[in-house]
């Protein structure tokens, strides 16, 4: 295959809040272009095949989530140690690191596709999920993670890229994936009806055109991560390097979307309804998510970066500058989610009780998301730094903890779909001074390559 060089972004000079624009801009147009294609799921679903299907594909986003967690924070690993290498231009240890990332990605890939489809159904079970709901979610779910490898390398080759500055490549490939999905979900329900089954096998071709188009771009390319698959195996010392911050970040996204698994459970409990109320807007409310946790990312690798080149001072002024754009960011979102939530919502599905569910949420926790996007930020720069455990510490007490002793205390004392709500915002509060409180006084800045401080 003929390789090319390609123009990465270097973030160890030059204008800081530019070069921060510049790498979240792609993240946040590739973050938003996902989360269209998850919209159009539930705009079809919805408007097509039904509420109970609604709530279904919702339910199983949560499942998804947990599942895919642990692989999805191995390749925030294998980004932190590519951008530190890339900083200090290491080569050896670069070929190292991308060749030992991919073998992992194929290894846990497979690894994925037997448990997703092994434990689908005993674990929507033990989620209460209502029988009216039971079948398509778990028609659903079994699709989807046959094509779970698809989505492992796209992510975990984009986590690469993202490494060594280069966001706009991710976004490309994830735009002309997100536009084979909405085209094949119209073409296989509204068309084929085939009902949830179509809405998985779209996004199982749509992952497989993005993990293809991946590979290819990291095997082309001539610079010291280019990728050869004969090469691929697992190198020890790298191997570790990443787990030590791949394993934290990935057993945080466990446990993350563990919690969110039983906050699931506890709106399952209140019918269909509420569970296609909470699907609806979590589809407004990742909009706002995935545009916050680009500036996370962006902060990881800037932080990355400096540190593998030793630029501790630039690092400190890059963590201001970040946090203030990103929080002006999400003040303009969510006056605009405020201003035309009722309209977005109805884009869904028209029916006034399902929509109800989804306008409560939204008032209740629209307000906090300036306290998500500090921790997110703050939590980014400490896996830049190489304080994957910490960052997991910190992120699990405060997402799992208080959400699970809201939820108990919520639930005995005034059980409501509102109580629950509330959890997330709770916890969100409680992340960003726990976080905010370190960034300000903890020695979280040090000299050493992640793995090794």
């Amino acid at each position: 295959m003929k390789t090319r060089k390609v123009k990465t972004r270097s973030m160890t000079q030059g204008n800081i809040i530019g070069q921060i624009i510049g790498f979240s801009i792609p993240l946040l147009i590739g973050n938003l272009f996902q989360q269209l294609y998850n919209m159009v799921d539930s705009v079809v679903v919805g408007n097509f095949i039904g509420k109970e299907a609604l709530a279904a594909v919702g339910s199983s986003y949560a499942l998804i989530g947990l599942v895919v967690g642990l692989f999805v924070g191995i390749s925030t690993g294998a980004s932190v140690v590519v951008s530190q290498y890339y900083g200090a231009r290491d080569e050896e240890n670069m070929h190292k690191a991308v060749h030992t990332a991919m073998a992992v990605t194929f290894i846990g890939g497979i690894i994925l596709i037997l448990l997703g489809v092994l434990l689908a159904n005993p674990v929507l079970t033990l989620m209460g999920t209502p029988k009216e709901v039971m079948g398509e979610a778990s028609t659903y779910l079994r699709i989807f993670f046959l094509g779970s490898l698809f989505a492992a390398i796209y992510n975990m080759g984009s986590g690469i890229l993202r490494g060594v500055g280069d966001s706009r490549r991710p976004l490309y490939y994830l735009c002309l994936s997100s536009v084979v999905n909405i085209v094949l979900d119209l073409l296989f329900v509204v068309v084929f009806s085939m009902g949830v089954a179509g809405v998985a096998w779209a996004t199982i071709i749509a992952q497989a055109v993005s993990a293809v188009f991946i590979l290819r771009a990291m095997m082309g390319d001539k610079d010291i991560y280019r990728l050869e698959l004969k090469k691929i195996r697992i190198y020890g010392d790298v191997f570790r390097k990443i787990m030590v911050m791949g394993v934290p970040s990935g057993v945080q996204g466990v446990i993350i979307s563990l919690s969110n698994v039983i906050i699931q459970a506890s709106i399952n409990a209140f019918g269909a309804d509420a569970m296609a109320g909470f699907s609806s807007y979590t589809k407004i409310d990742g909009i706002i998510m995935m545009a916050i946790s680009s500036f996370g990312m962006a902060a990881m690798t800037f932080t990355g970066q400096n540190i593998g080149a030793k630029l501790y001072g630039r690092v400190k002024k890059g963590v201001r500058q970040t946090v203030l754009l990103s929080e002006a960011y999400t003040v303009v979102a969510v006056a605009v989610v405020l201003l035309f939530g009722r309209p977005l919502l109805g884009i869904f599905t028209r029916d006034p009780a399902v929509n109800a569910y989804g306008l409560e949420m939204m008032y209740t926790i629209a307000p906090l998301y300036v306290m998500l996007t500090l921790s997110e930020v703050l939590s980014g720069v400490f896996r830049g730094a190489g304080k994957s455990i910490l960052s997991m510490v910190m992120l699990i007490v405060n997402m799992v903890g208080v959400r699970l002793l809201w939820i108990t205390i919520a639930g005995a004392i005034a059980p409501s779909f509102r109580m629950v709500i509330i959890g997330f915002g709770v916890s969100w509060f409680t992340a960003a001074l726990t976080t905010g409180c370190y960034a300000w006084k903890g020695k979280w800045l040090n000299s050493g390559i992640a793995g090794e401080s």
